[in-house]
């Protein structure tokens, strides 16, 4: 008998797929296509102190192997969300969500996070460190160690409930801003956000986003998160969340063996809305396939050793 159980952050998920913020909004829309009790946990739209509305269109384009995106973090500000979205959000979803949380200065996020503390349905809290469609805030965290590691402590001191750390692939050390945040106090971190890319009209002979740069995700950035969480997982003893391009159950596996405890599921959505739960059905199939009988059991299997984290 195949267990798709792991535990995060204190949180008992069924199995351990999520989907990832930006790409399930608040849940609502996916109800149509399946029950989504189903899944291990959701990461909500990004919430911020004001509502936002997000960068100029076009704003998506497509790639060979993947889609580029310039959102700019819209929503609707954490009062609404709190007053509207979150209750909304517990009639159609009885486990607790992960908030993902962002802003243009630390004060932002800390007043998101005191907001959200007085709401049960959430488990922990994502700190988005690391979009790149943002002029101010956003990835400016998430490429310095010190920054990174100061929103991080500043985060963990008022925060009720754990937190992760989303990271940025556009780094050139991802392992040393992994430590930094562990070190502040970090619970867990979430790897990768998009990497930053563009698309050119061969017609207008210009960007074809509006902002012109985006960030890029889908199966082309599959290789280098796993790469990335892999060094990580060697380097810290905290959780790690896998993101990055996942479309099957192979993909799944591949990031738990490489050290994740669960993994958000991105894009993919944009393409199937019902790419989680066929994931979550076959999941036990596929496992046993390979002679796989439980995810927690294979987190970090991929690893000479797992020593460093017990």
């Amino acid at each position: 008998m195949v267990n798709l159980h792991t535990n995060l952050l204190g949180m008992s998920l069924d199995n351990p797929i999520i989907p990832a913020s930006g790409t399930f909004g608040f849940g609502g829309e996916y109800t149509k296509y399946y029950d989504i009790n189903i899944l291990g946990s959701i990461v909500t739209k990004a919430i911020t102190k004001e509502p936002r509305t997000g960068n100029p269109t076009p704003r998506i384009a497509e790639t060979q192997a993947g889609m580029l995106n310039s959102i700019g973090l819209q929503n609707p500000g954490v009062d609404h969300v709190i007053a509207y979205e979150l209750p909304k959000m517990k009639t159609i979803y009885q486990k607790k969500v992960i908030a993902n949380v962002s802003g243009s200065t630390i004060d932002e996020y800390l007043d998101v996070i005191k907001k959200l503390n007085e709401v049960d349905n959430i488990g922990a809290y994502e700190i988005n460190i690391s979009c790149p469609n943002v002029k101010d805030g956003g990835m400016a965290f998430g490429t310095s160690e010190i920054m990174a590691a100061n929103i991080t402590r500043q985060c963990k001191k008022i925060a009720k409930r754990p937190i992760v750390i989303k990271l940025s692939p556009n780094v050139t050390n991802i392992v040393a801003i992994a430590k930094a945040v562990e070190n502040a106090g970090a619970d867990g971190i979430a790897l990768i956000n998009t990497l930053v890319g563009m698309a050119i009209d061969l017609k207008t002979k210009k960007p074809v986003l509006a902002r012109k740069i985006g960030g890029l995700s889908g199966p082309a950035i599959k290789p280098i998160a796993l790469r990335m969480v892999y060094q990580v997982y060697e380097a810290v003893k905290i959780p790690i969340i896998g993101i990055g391009g996942i479309n099957c159950c192979e993909d799944v596996l591949e990031f738990i063996l490489a050290g994740a405890t669960a993994v958000e599921i991105g894009s993919a959505n944009l393409v199937d809305p019902c790419i989680c739960k066929n994931i979550i059905e076959r999941l036990p199939c596929v496992m046993e396939k390979y002679g796989f009988s439980s995810i927690e059991n294979l987190i970090g299997g991929a690893h000479e050793t797992r020593n460093h984290r017990l």
